[in-house]
């Protein structure tokens, strides 16, 4: 299911045993743009460093309760390798954390999840060592909350800035961004795919988009209430002239208005 980042913060984390605590933000990548890790709110019970949740153990998400169903005890997290708050997550701090839980290494492969194309929950299938054949890649990871207000960067003209992101729930990749035009001119929201996305300047706060402002301005507009279909994604890609990211084809040539 396709959700907001937005919608989902504040969700409760049930592990196993007992809540956890609560959704903070979430830091993705910007070479699958995949979430990597869900930033736990717990609360004030392990106070003075981040708390991390990789999605193999988010096992589900109850959109009713608002309750995300976490495949660990609080003792497991509790006990887990520790990432002062104030830190960025380096290379170090992950390979720990992936080798006391034991999990595949997402960035030791040519795939979104490493060795594998979508995410794999079943223990008996992860691949958790290195091979020769599967190429390492140094994930830049960064948090919704901080990319949340970049400014949209055309192809020729700003256009707007990133209000919130589209997530599946199910490979935790990110979709779409979902910018915001109206500090530009009476605009509305449009989704651009993270297909689309040329490079982020981290030092600009600017996201470049290989598409022209006019037409990212008679884009197909994204309200908060819409249900996000495949019909609304296929119509979507078809204006942009675009092969759609569910498509097995290669994607087409950059659309140019």
């Amino acid at each position: 299911m396709l959700t907001k980042a937005k919608k989902i913060q504040g969700f409760t984390l049930r592990g196993t045993d007992e809540e956890v605590g609560s959704v903070k933000e979430f830091l993705f990548d910007d070479k699958f743009w995949t979430v990597r890790y869900l930033v736990a709110n717990t609360g004030g019970w392990l106070s003075g460093r981040q708390v991390l949740i990789s999605p193999y153990f988010l096992l589900s998400v109850d959109y009713d309760s608002e309750i995300i169903n976490v495949g660990l005890t609080k003792s497991e997290i509790e006990n887990s390798p520790s990432l002062d708050s104030d830190k960025p997550v380096s290379r170090q701090y992950e390979e720990d954390y992936y080798v006391y839980y034991r999990t595949p290494m997402y960035w030791t492969g040519p795939y979104m999840w490493g060795a594998h194309p979508e995410i794999i929950r079943d223990r008996e299938k992860w691949t958790t060592e290195k091979t020769e054949q599967l190429k390492s890649w140094d994930p830049n990871l960064r948090s919704t909350r901080e990319v949340s207000g970049y400014n949209i960067k055309a192809s020729d003209d700003e256009i707007g800035h990133v209000d919130d992101f589209i997530l599946d729930d199910q490979t935790w990749a990110i979709r779409y961004f979902i910018v915001d035009t109206r500090n530009w001119w009476p605009g509305k929201k449009v989704l651009v795919s993270t297909r689309w996305i040329d490079r982020i300047s981290w030092d600009e706060s600017k996201v470049f988009v290989g598409l022209s402002r006019d037409a990212i301005k008679q884009a197909p507009e994204y309200t908060e209430d819409y249900m996000l279909t495949r019909d609304y994604e296929s119509r979507l890609h078809q204006y942009y002239k675009r092969k759609g990211y569910w498509s097995d084809e290669p994607v087409s040539k950059a659309y140019s208005q």
